[in-house]
């Protein structure tokens, strides 16, 4: 199993006993994992364009929580913050549930969550969604906006797929890919996946492979950007 963490981790650290692009065969796409903006209540932004004049008007001294360094949900932080032209404060904790618990106490203003993990609390109305993460609007989410309405080109849904050894016989991830995106394709499967506030990624493998190289470029500039290194 591949995923982005995989993708970040091949720039954000110098030293990795492998290659993730030279050592692995892409076999196929799995899902597409969107996760959310959410602010405290106590933040007065309902909008996108709303938090960006705010956070302008308070640079360094919105909070923005993590479940740590080089994670998903932060380098998700960090690629609105190089789009949105705002100076936001990271607090990298260690894992998401204390992040989104002193989210909810006020300790910190924002994260960027995963659906599932913060779905039921947008609901009751004890966070408050801002943006999907996604290119595009999440099913589990349908009032709310995507960051890319507002920041077009955003997109920091995180991914899961199959790769194999990269002397993997050609025919054989052929096969594979083959029979993961029949499994994706089956209606059973989608609503499953649907539940969860996912999408599925059906691709062939060429397709796989050039979406994780364009990935990782994506990545490694928000990485450079931030100045980000591994703790």
């Amino acid at each position: 199993m591949v995923g982005t963490t995989q993708a970040i981790n091949a720039t954000l650290y110098d030293k990795l006993n492998y290659n993730f692009i030279r050592d692995m065969a892409p076999v196929a796409g799995i899902m597409r994992v969107p996760s959310v903006m959410v602010v405290n209540p106590s933040v007065p932004a309902k909008t996108i364009p709303e938090f960006i004049a705010y956070a302008k008007a308070n640079p360094g001294k919105i909070n923005m929580a993590s479940p740590g360094t080089g994670t998903g949900p932060h380098i998700a932080g960090e690629l609105f913050k190089m789009m949105a032209g705002v100076d936001m404060v990271h607090m990298p904790y260690r894992g998401a549930g204390p992040a989104l618990t002193d989210l909810l106490g006020g300790q910190v203003q924002v994260t960027f969550a995963s659906m599932p993990s913060s779905v039921g609390y947008i609901r009751i109305g004890k966070l408050r969604a801002l943006a999907s993460t996604a290119a595009t609007r999440s099913e589990a989410l349908p009032d709310v906006p995507s960051l890319n309405d507002f920041l077009p080109g955003y997109d920091a849904s995180t991914w899961l797929g199959i790769g194999a050894p990269k002397n993997t016989p050609p025919d054989i991830v052929e096969k594979l890919n083959k029979e993961i995106n029949a499994v994706l394709a089956d209606p059973a499967m989608e609503a499953r996946i649907a539940n969860f506030g996912y999408t599925a990624f059906a691709s062939s493998s060429a397709e796989f492979g050039k979406f994780i190289a364009e990935d990782i470029q994506k990545w490694a500039k928000v990485v450079k950007f931030a100045g980000i290194r591994p703790d």
